[in-house]
């Protein structure tokens, strides 16, 4: 008896599932992670990577051979700053509210939010919206990829988020020297 090739897609489909879902179940150890998520999160971030190497190239723009210290330097302090205000400001919280939970006040200006539904797709886009960290690899790529299209519109922007945690860092000195003075 011969299979339909559909059959046999199905047949090898259904064993990749099974191995995946066998993985995940070892891997997990009985608590539940979001591995289809983040291997969704992953295909997303790969997909927009190729997606601006070919919007680059269509224009023509060329990557330098390296990126200067003066611009690593900008989009570094850039990359902290915007990365704390998507994943931690209050004006940001309605990009976050359908992956979180509010739960108080961290810091300045910060929440805190917990993750919703543990072990979905929700649930690691959560963890992306809520974690400076993660949220960093997404918004460097962003600001170098700018610098290869838009430098000087890269340059502004980065600038301001720059700006903004140096008088951040103003903001606390000054707090500081209040208190001591008290």
């Amino acid at each position: 008896m011969t299979t339909a090739p559909h059959e046999t897609g199905r047949t090898v489909a259904d064993r990749v599932a099974d191995v995946a879902r066998q993985e995940e179940a070892e891997y997990s150890g009985g608590t539940p992670r979001p591995l289809r998520g983040y291997l969704a999160t992953l295909g997303t971030y790969g997909g927009l990577c190729a997606a601006l190497v070919g919007a680059a190239r269509l224009t023509g723009a060329t990557p330098p051979e390296r990126v200067n210290a003066a611009d690593l330097a900008l989009i570094t302090v850039a990359t902290h700053k915007l990365s704390r205000i998507l994943t931690k400001d209050p004006v940001t919280s309605p990009l976050r509210a359908p992956f979180t939970r509010y739960r108080g006040v961290t810091g300045p200006a910060e929440l805190s939010e917990e993750v919703r539904e543990t072990g979905s797709a929700r649930h690691s886009v959560g963890e992306l919206l809520t974690c400076p960290f993660c949220a960093a690899q997404w918004v460097a790529t962003g600001f170098v990829f700018g610098l290869v299209t838009a430098p000087r519109f890269t340059r502004l922007a980065a600038s301001v988020f720059t700006a903004v945690a140096g008088s951040d860092a103003l903001q606390f000195a000054y707090a500081r020297l209040e208190q001591a003075a008290e």
